[in-house]
């Protein structure tokens, strides 16, 4: 965009008051939980004609205010930075401590290390606060939101379909369990959010990383056509990013733009025009029109209520996050959406006679078979011939490129099994990211950072994370968070198949680069600490045997009825590919499923 020429758009907020909250009415549903999941079960159920209550423990924040991605760092009282008295948790912190790692920190307010990124200041109020919310046992970077929308406010929009390599891993490589479901059932409800929501992207035809509907994609800058020429001759296929943003619209939509590419998308991750999609104007904002949905946030929900008679949920009872004050919410069907570890905990927490280790648990998996992705290892380089050139304007390009996995594919890698694929991008933005890093100063030093601003190339892997019964969290027995609720405690590290993989990432990555002929400025070998991917699955997965898994193929309880958990916490495995966009579909079918079977009054 021109510099001074002024962006018109029309975004239509809703901004009516919550409809009162009745406690003493019986809902059809009530769903814990409004982000990726629970935003899309509020959507699903409500275009069923289901009466729905949605509990969010955090405020409705005003996302555009918050966000503010049009606003200059100049423009900004500390250039983006928090107040004095707030402190974002750094990598060697995370090495080096244990949790809770508030009580270690002077601090007056803690933060995970997503506020170590660009502009702070701008999420401070989405993610928690540590001090409010301890978790205890094993090293973990436990990244969270508690606000309407969740962690889609910030999320990294990379929206990926996994495919049967996924879902029947077990069946090619002989490690842990197969998903009840294949490809063929879920894929048209990949098909379902991808034109409800948008996703813009290229068609690369490869089975193990399935096309969406893609609407216009991102092009790729000239470091990255060069990457993505030189790794075709390789046979391993660089796709530009596949976004979870409209590119080209929404008709059905008044609360979502499409795409500008302007503003610091990568200064915070959040979209204040809500062309990338956020759970609130892509999901719950059309969900409270139909009028059949009510909100309640402020509401910390933290068991799931049985009636005795029937052995049935009942309910759920939550706590008012500001007053501390108890309530219980009654519905016919309960879904839970709280993420796949505060969902865990939930579970654990609604022990009663009928379930005495926690509701859902018979099988004694709750909390178990826990995974995620590894990252850390990848690969910084210069293109040395865009040095000097005219600067581009990527800043408000919602992702660089991926590439997708080519390992153990159609041949086995002796050393580990699964896969990987890369994440990265380059170009010039706002923040000209190695000058922190560029030797030198004065006049020659201020040059040379303008000269190579545009020139940097990055990617970093992800790499899937097996899951293991003994990777698990359970419920800590002393210590509890700001409303008297007991935390979790993680029992959760990597394995040798995650170093053996964390090891052929950084090579591999090195090999590439050098094979598009871009100079290598450093290698990074080491795994982050565990959770840095913020993709937490498991814990509560699907399956064929209730002895052996907590759900079944629609997410619904295998011990109760009317008990659906629709978030990540229902994977079998982690796969390599991020998880929100199959969250939503696997949300969307099971719902379907739900609104079916309460009409036929099987439920």
């Amino acid at each position: 965009m021109a510099a001074g020429a002024t962006l018109q758009y029309t975004l239509h907020v809703n901004n009516t008051a919550n409809p009162e909250v009745d406690l003493k009415k019986v809902y059809d549903a009530v769903v814990v939980g409004s982000g990726a999941a629970g935003g899309m079960a509020a959507h699903v159920l409500t275009s069923h004609g289901m009466k729905v209550l949605l509990l969010e423990a955090g405020p409705r924040l005003n996302i555009d205010r918050e966000l503010k991605s049009m606003e200059w760092p100049y423009e900004h009282p500390r250039r983006g930075d928090m107040p004095a008295g707030s402190h974002a948790l750094t990598a060697r912190e995370y090495r080096i401590l244990s949790p809770p790692y508030a009580q270690r920190i002077r601090a007056a307010h803690v933060y995970s290390y997503a506020q170590g990124w660009n502009g702070a200041d701008y999420r401070k109020n989405i993610v928690v606060d540590e001090r409010d919310h301890p978790y205890t046992g094993t090293r973990y970077a436990w990244v969270r939101a508690r606000c309407l929308g969740g962690k889609t406010n910030i999320w990294g929009r990379l929206a990926l379909r996994l495919s049967d390599y996924d879902f029947k891993a077990k069946s090619r490589d002989g490690y842990g369990e197969d998903w009840p479901i294949s490809y063929a059932d879920i894929a048209p409800y990949y098909d379902k959010v991808d034109l409800y929501l948008g996703i813009s992207g290229v068609k690369e035809n490869l089975p193990y990383l399935p096309d969406s509907i893609f609407q216009r994609p991102t092009k790729l800058n000239a470091a990255e056509v060069r990457l993505r020429s030189a790794l075709a001759k390789m046979g391993r296929t660089l796709t530009p990013y596949r976004a979870g943003v409209t590119t080209d619209g929404l008709k059905h939509n008044k609360y979502r733009t499409r795409c500008y590419g302007r503003g610091a998308c990568e200064r915070k991750g959040g979209c204040d025009i809500h062309a990338a999609f956020d759970s609130p104007t892509g999901l719950i904002y059309p969900a409270m029109d139909t009028g059949n949905l009510t909100l309640r946030a402020g509401a910390v929900a933290y068991q799931v209520l049985v009636d005795k008679s029937t052995g049935k949920a009942s309910g759920v009872a939550f706590i008012d996050s500001d007053t501390k004050k108890q309530y219980e919410a009654k519905a016919k069907v309960v879904v839970l959406a709280a993420s796949t570890l505060e969902s865990a905990r939930i579970l654990l927490l609604s022990k009663s006679s009928l379930h005495p280790n926690g509701i859902g648990n018979s099988s004694g998996h709750v909390g178990h078979n826990f995974c995620e992705h590894l990252m850390g290892p990848g690969v910084t380089g210069l293109a040395k011939d865009l040095v000097g050139k005219p600067r581009t304007l990527d800043d408000g390009r919602p992702g660089g490129f991926y590439v997708a996995r080519f390992r153990n594919l159609s041949e086995r890698h002796p050393n580990f099994i699964r896969g990987y694929g890369f994440e990265g991008s380059s170009g010039a933005t706002m923040y000209t990211g190695h000058a922190l890093s560029t030797p030198g100063f004065g006049a020659a030093y201020k040059k040379r950072v303008r000269q190579e601003a545009g020139a940097f190339i990055n990617m970093g892997g992800f790499g899937e994370v097996l899951p293991r019964y003994e990777s698990y969290v359970d419920i800590d027995p002393e210590v509890k968070d700001r409303w008297g609720i007991p935390v979790l405690r993680f029992h959760y590290h990597f394995g040798d198949n995650e170093r053996m993989m964390a090891e052929d990432i950084a090579q591999t990555a090195q090999e590439m680069f050098e094979a598009a002929g871009i100079e290598i400025i450093s290698v990074n070998r080491e795994a982050d600490t565990e959770g840095w991917s913020i993709h937490e699955l498991g814990t509560a997965r699907m399956g064929t045997d209730p002895k052996t898994s907590v759900l079944n193929q629609f997410q619904r309880s295998h011990d109760v009825k009317n008990l659906f958990v629709v978030d990540g916490s229902s994977h079998v495995s982690a796969s390599c590919q991020n998880p929100t966009w199959t969250i939503m579909a696997l949300a969307w079918r099971s719902c379907d499923y739900l609104a079916d079977q309460f009409q036929k009054g099987n439920i």
